[in-house]
């Protein structure tokens, strides 16, 4: 296993009591959100919408850097529609993921490189492949 050398950033954040039905704070006070679990009338986000936001976001910072070693210009309307299922498989409990990338006005095939080279070096997708299923997909 790869350990960090230079930590540029650490999140911190509290979750109260009920977890998926508490709240999470963090440290800064950027973040201040009730939670709720999947499926219920709680007003709340969940663990799987919050994964989903992070790692979207540091998905199309990926392309971003592959884009710039690539010398290609990326259009203002590239987008990622992350999404991540909870489920079960006998007693288990499981996630699984496909990320849906948009990258209009690029040639598909370097569009498709944009997006496989993102994957091989995104931290949430580094972090995720081989433990879960992943699915990209080059919309």
């Amino acid at each position: 296993m790869t350990r960090i050398e230079n930590v540029l950033y650490t999140g911190k954040v509290h979750i109260t009591a009920g977890g998926r039905n508490g709240e999470a704070r963090s440290d800064d006070g950027r973040l201040n959100l009730q939670l709720s679990s999947p499926g219920s009338s709680g007003s709340g986000t969940n663990p799987e919408q919050l994964l989903a936001t992070g790692w979207s976001a540091c998905f199309i910072g990926a392309i971003g850097l592959a884009a710039g070693k690539m010398k290609v210009r990326l259009p203002s309307d590239l987008s990622v529609d992350a999404e991540v299922d909870l489920g079960t498989a006998g007693e288990a409990y499981l996630l699984q993921a496909r990320l849906n990338v948009r990258i209009p006005g690029i040639e598909r095939d370097v569009a498709q490189a944009l997006v496989d080279t993102a994957h091989q070096t995104c931290p949430y997708s580094k972090t995720l492949r081989g433990n879960i299923h992943v699915e990209t997909k080059l919309i």
